[in-house]
Formats: C-alpha cells, sequence, structure tokens
C-alpha cells in the first residue's frame, strides 16, 4: 500500500512544483536593471554597482603588486636580508609591513592627487563613474612611465604587434602593467646586487682567513655574521636602505 501511494505523491508534488514555478520567478529579483535617462544614458541599478565595487576589492592585492613600489621594496628587503645571513629575521611579516608603510609613504603624492582629482568631484556628484575612473588612472599612468625603462615598453610593444605609438599617454594599461612590473624587477636587482657587494667582501675574507689557519670545518657564515651586523649597524643600514630606496622613484 505504501509503496503504491509514493508515485502518486511524488507526482503531485513535481506537478504543484511546476504550477508555482512561474509565480515564483515572477516574485524573483532581477539580476540586472539598467535605467534610462532623460539624455539616452544608461546606468546600473546600486545592486550591480555593489556588486561590482566588491569585485574590484578583491583586485586590490594585484593593483598593489602592479602598479605602485610595492614589489621593488619589498625584493629590495628581501635580498638585504638573504645578504646578511640573518635567515627568518627581520620576520616576512616585518618586512612587508615595512614595505606597505613605505610605499604608502612613496605614493602619498599619487593618492593625494587621485583624491583631489576623481574621488572627491565623484563623492560631490560632480563627475560621473567612467570620467572618475579616467582622472583616477592618468597620475599612476605619470608615476608607472616616470619608472619603465623605454627597452621594456618597446619589448612589450613589440610582443603585442601593435604599431609604435605616437605618445606616452596613449599607452594601453595592458601594455604599461607588464612593463612596469618587469622594470621594477630590474631596478631591483639592481640594487640588490649593489647591496650585497659590501657583505660579499667580507664573507670572502673571512673565509680566506679561516682557510689559512686550517679551519676548514668551521662554517665561515657563522664567524661572519657578527662582522655583517656590526657593519651594518655602524653604518646606519636601515636608514640609508629606507632613504636610498624613498629616492630611486624620482616622484616630482
Amino acid at each position: 500500500m505504501v509503496k503504491s501511494l509514493l508515485p502518486r505523491v511524488l507526482i503531485i508534488c513535481i506537478a504543484f512544483l511546476l504550477i508555482q514555478t512561474p509565480a515564483y520567478a515572477a516574485a524573483g529579483i532581477e539580476a540586472v536593471t539598467v535605467a534610462t535617462g532623460k539624455q539616452g544614458a544608461q546606468t546600473y541599478t546600486v545592486t550591480i554597482q555593489i556588486l561590482a565595487l566588491m569585485t574590484l576589492l578583491t583586485l586590490l592585492p594585484s593593483l598593489l603588486l602592479t602598479m605602485t613600489s610595492f614589489v621593488r621594496i619589498m625584493i629590495v628587503l628581501s635580498l638585504l636580508r638573504t645578504a646578511l645571513g640573518t635567515g627568518q629575521a627581520p620576520s616576512n611579516q616585518v618586512l612587508l609591513g615595512l614595505s606597505l608603510f613605505l610605499t604608502i609613504f612613496i605614493m602619498m603624492p599619487v593618492f593625494e592627487k587621485v583624491n583631489a582629482e576623481a574621488v572627491q568631484p565623484y563623492m560631490e556628484n560632480k563627475i560621473d563613474v567612467d570620467v572618475a575612473i579616467e582622472k583616477a588612472s592618468e597620475p599612476f599612468r605619470q608615476f608607472m612611465l616616470k619608472q619603465t625603462r623605454e627597452a621594456d615598453l618597446e619589448l612589450f610593444i613589440r610582443i603585442s604587434g601593435k604599431a609604435e605609438l605616437e605618445s606616452a599617454e596613449n599607452v594601453p594599461f595592458s601594455l604599461l602593467l607588464p612593463a612596469f612590473v618587469t622594470s621594477e624587477l630590474k631596478t631591483a636587482f639592481q640594487i640588490g646586487f649593489l647591496i650585497f657587494l659590501p657583505f660579499l667582501i667580507i664573507d670572502l675574507v673571512v673565509a680566506s682567513v679561516l682557510m689559512s689557519m686550517g679551519m676548514m670545518m668551521l662554517s665561515p657564515m657563522i664567524i661572519s655574521l657578527p662582522f655583517k651586523i656590526m657593519l651594518f649597524v655602524l653604518a646606519d643600514g636601515w636608514s640609508l636602505i629606507m632613504e636610498m630606496l624613498a629616492a630611486s622613484f624620482y616622484i616630482g
């Protein structure tokens, strides 16, 4: 008896769902709503704007890496720690925090210009979203162009197969971003090479002394580490590194 009722109950439930589906679909929230203005302009609903904003927030780490001074600073500090041979001191968290706040310090003129020309006019409803984005991207474009080598930019223009651009203002971000990151990597490794030289000399001197004394079983790194730390502290190394990094970006 129970087995015979189960198919009937199942059929009734399916029929009920099929009958109610149009009603529920009509009462649902539309995914995209476009409002047409008096002059024919179309704007999306607030829900879609919030969704787009949340999507952009997930891209902030990528924008931090590709459009600011963060990459150069982080690589230089990591190479400095390797040159000192101190292992995990300073830790990765310390280097990340130092790189982040030094990036904010270096990029502050760019942020202030973006705030004055794009954010504040948009908040006061003087410009729309498209104009605000265009005005906000211009200070970043100028900063990135100052740090990008012409050879790197020409490389990506040649790879893309596009013709030569008339001026720097016509460079699209799709070409400027990889060229800027490539230039930052080159500059960071050049600075890291210069940082390595004095510590390398100390390692060579200590290794030569140990070899001449026949102490081949003793690691030169153990003996040279205190001398490298002493040299770095006496030369006020952290201040010199911070000043050199800040001065290397030529922000006008």
